[in-house]
């Protein structure tokens, strides 16, 4: 018999303290990620059973409509296809008739969730835009949103999770009252991809302070918020630590953060950083680990499964509990080389972990009666659409995707 393989004294300790139940700081998640191939499997195993502590052996989902409400944005990342300046091929901005046209197909779908993504303040950068708003009665990018999630809320049968960027209070209070839950990844909290040749050089709405004073505003006013980290953009393994860190703080602070993302970055023909190597399905595992094991037992930790195909079953086994929305109707519009999974494989992929895949809302069954979480206008449709665990009941999940 092979004797079991010895780990650093780093390794050890720190998942001795997670064993004892401790949480861990900077220095054990480092070592953690940083861990070589023999002492991976120690780590995934431990992720995976806190996993099973805090949310057994369930995996959700969120049925979905993909709404690009514009794709025009005043930043310039260097890992994106979906922005594109006035007058390119495929700049739009969705007519509020087209939106609820989505969102109504959607519904005879089986979708519960109007994801509403776009650009950062087009407003600020293109006098285009500027027009196309005050044509239609908007002042700003935001305003158009609000109105968009207050139709789609009223005149459509699905729930709004908007995803614009960076909000201030004002916007963020405006938005929770039509909104079950609201989106910004915070990618990453290095500053230093913000300096000269990195990803966000010319993205000023992607400084990590203006994002985290975002994420930390939804905490103040009470929102279920999603965010998450992308990496492989050039990020050290240590940074990912670094704003995985900064997440649990402010989710310490405020406890809003219904789930964190784990998003693996994937090269483009079109973007500057199209010969970027793709992280590797370890870097994929070590890091969902990484996150389950610093971000504990309770929280919800996603990953998108259409930009790892093929992998469900190690992801699971990684400590992952989530697989994020996925769509019948509309594409992935920030990947849209990626088709999202048929729901029977993915149902059948997660049974293959010893997993059982359910369906959720866009907001997630902790904050559904935490008082003040779910908007007034929208709690009976919330509370008439889960069964007693805050899911919806099992026979919506096996409809065919």
């Amino acid at each position: 018999m092979t004797a079991p393989a010895r780990l650093s004294p780093a390794v050890e300790t720190a998942l001795e303290r997670i064993g004892a139940g401790r949480p861990i700081g900077r220095a054990d998640g480092v070592a953690l990620i940083e861990a070589v191939p023999h002492e991976l499997p120690a780590v995934l195993e431990t992720a995976a059973a806190l996993r099973d502590r805090g949310k057994g052996r369930t995996v959700t989902y969120s049925r979905k409509v993909f709404l690009p409400l514009t794709n025009l944005c005043r930043d310039d990342c260097g890992y994106c296809t979906f922005k594109r300046d006035p007058g390119q091929p495929g700049a739009r901005t969705m007519e509020l008739e087209e939106v609820l046209a989505v969102c109504e197909a959607g519904a005879r779908l089986g979708c519960k969730e109007a994801l509403l993504s776009l650009g950062d303040k087009p407003e600020a950068r293109f006098p285009e835009h500027r027009d196309w708003l005050r044509h239609r009665g908007y002042r700003t990018t935001m305003d158009y949103v609000l109105a968009a999630s207050r139709a789609i809320a009223t005149d459509t049968g699905l729930l709004p999770h908007a995803n614009p960027g960076l909000m201030s209070e004002r916007d963020l209070l405006g938005l929770r009252e039509w909104n079950v839950s609201m989106g910004l990844m915070l990618e990453t909290a290095s500053e230093r991809l913000g300096g000269p040749g990195g990803p966000h050089e010319h993205a000023p709405d992607k400084r990590p302070a203006r994002r985290l004073r975002t994420i930390e505003a939804a905490g103040r006013v009470g929102i279920a918020f999603t965010t998450g980290i992308l990496f492989g953009i050039g990020e050290t393994r240590a940074e990912r630590v670094d704003s995985l860190l900064a997440i649990r703080e402010l989710h310490q602070r405020h406890g809003h953060i219904q789930e964190v993302i784990v998003q693996n970055f994937r090269a483009k023909p079109r973007i500057p950083m199209s010969r970027q190597p793709e992280p590797s399905l370890d870097e994929l595992r070590r890091t969902l680990a990484v996150a389950r094991l610093l971000l504990g037992p309770e929280m919800n930790v996603q990953a998108p499964p259409n930009l790892s195909p093929g992998t469900y079953p190690a992801l699971i086994a990684s400590g992952l509990n989530d697989w994020g929305g996925v769509s019948p109707l509309t594409i992935d519009y920030i990947n849209p080389e990626a088709p999202w999974p048929h729901l029977a494989a993915l149902e059948a992929a997660t049974a293959a972990a010893g997993a059982r895949l359910r369906e959720r809302l866009a907001i997630y069954p902790e904050y559904i009666h935490r008082p003040g979480f779910v908007p007034g206008p929208l709690r009976h449709r919330v509370l008439t659409s889960v069964d007693a665990a805050g899911l919806v009941p099992d026979r919506a999940a096996h409809a065919a995707l």
